[in-house]
């Protein structure tokens, strides 16, 4: 069993940079799949960015170029640096992860409990 707490969510205007952390316990070793979901108040969850292994990442159209999804293993923490954030990129932000041939609610074994992410115009 893996827990995934993420932090660094908050308020930011427009133009501006968060970078998110998520924090796996006790080891990020057996995830190979890692991603971030977000989800904004009446709309459905939806996939920013995921990263399997040592492959490279995939984006959402409406964050390529923008945000980088990233892991590192020797501190169990995945992150995801947000840069040019824009009002509409207002939501909980929420940290996933898997392991091999794993698979859970949209496709992930482990969630985090979210972080709140404002960006004011």
């Amino acid at each position: 069993q893996v827990q995934l707490v993420e932090s660094g969510g908050g308020s930011v205007q427009a133009g501006g940079s968060l970078r998110l952390s998520c924090a796996a316990s006790p080891s990020i070793n057996s995830i190979n799949r890692v991603a971030w979901f977000r989800q904004a108040p009446g709309k459905q969850r939806e996939l920013v960015a995921r990263k399997t292994g040592r492959s490279s990442a995939d984006y959402a159209d409406y964050v390529k170029g923008r945000f980088t999804i990233s892991r590192d293993n020797a501190k169990n923490t995945v992150y995801l640096q947000m840069n040019i954030l824009k009002p509409e990129d207002t939501a909980v932000y929420f940290c996933a992860a898997s392991i091999p041939f794993g698979g859970g609610f949209l496709g992930y074994d482990y969630w985090g409990q979210g972080t709140q992410v404002t960006v004011s115009s």
